[in-house]
């Protein structure tokens, strides 16, 4: 596996790239400490696309969330994972509404690794504490955190539309399952499994599945 690290820190650059390489977890082929450098160094050949992209969300100058939108506009199959000590939901839901395939806090590096062999495998990663926060379970001391408008009623009305087979696919999309995975939960084939979800994309008014997996948990807290 190949990866980047963009982190306005360059000791957390340089820690993430020692453990992953010692662990063979993954081979680093570039850091930046800021979205601009980022963006530069990532298309600046075919072969600079990192398998995973690790990122952070505050930085000097443009930051993680407008540098992955750029990104996968340019790039659309490009993997981000967001690696972060800001937690408000606010960041939470941009940043999975963009297309990232995860997010994770900044507590335990350790975790790092198996989150990008997760990605690689097609899952969505979210660390517990992102879960509560997309769930509406954030602890108490955490409640500064800017709140996403609530529109429950709407989106449990757009959930409605759905057939029953539906609604049993995005519930294991919102679980972080690949389309193998659910194909092999439901005896589905992986063709089924991709034609739904495109079909409820095109109901919801979605653009990928994270978005639906994000609508399945503000709906089901």
């Amino acid at each position: 596996m190949k990866t980047a690290i963009v982190d306005d820190d360059p000791i957390v650059c340089q820690s993430l790239t020692t453990i992953l390489t010692a662990t063979r977890t993954a081979q680093v082929l570039w850091t930046a400490c800021n979205g601009d450098d980022a963006i530069l160094q990532y298309f600046a050949t075919p072969a600079s696309h990192p398998d995973v992209l690790l990122i952070d969300i505050q930085m000097p100058g443009k930051d993680g969330i407008t540098t992955a939108q750029e990104i996968l506009r340019r790039d659309p199959a490009a993997r981000i994972l967001f690696l972060t000590t800001f937690s408000d939901q606010t960041y939470i839901t941009r940043a999975m509404a963009l297309g990232a395939r995860g997010y994770l806090i900044k507590q335990d590096v350790a975790s790092v690794g198996p989150a990008l062999q997760a990605v690689m495998a097609g899952q969505i990663v979210l660390g517990a504490e992102v879960l509560g926060k997309l769930s509406g379970m954030a602890p108490a001391h955490d409640s500064a955190a800017t709140p996403v408008p609530d529109d429950d009623a709407v989106d449990a009305a757009a959930l409605n539309t759905l057939t029953d087979r539906e609604r049993e696919v995005a519930r294991l999309v919102a679980k972080g399952l690949d389309n193998r995975d659910i194909a092999a939960r439901l005896f589905l084939s992986e063709g089924t499994v991709r034609n739904r979800i495109s079909s409820m994309l095109d109901k919801l008014g979605l653009t990928n599945r994270t978005q639906l997996a994000i609508l399945w948990i503000n709906t089901h807290r």
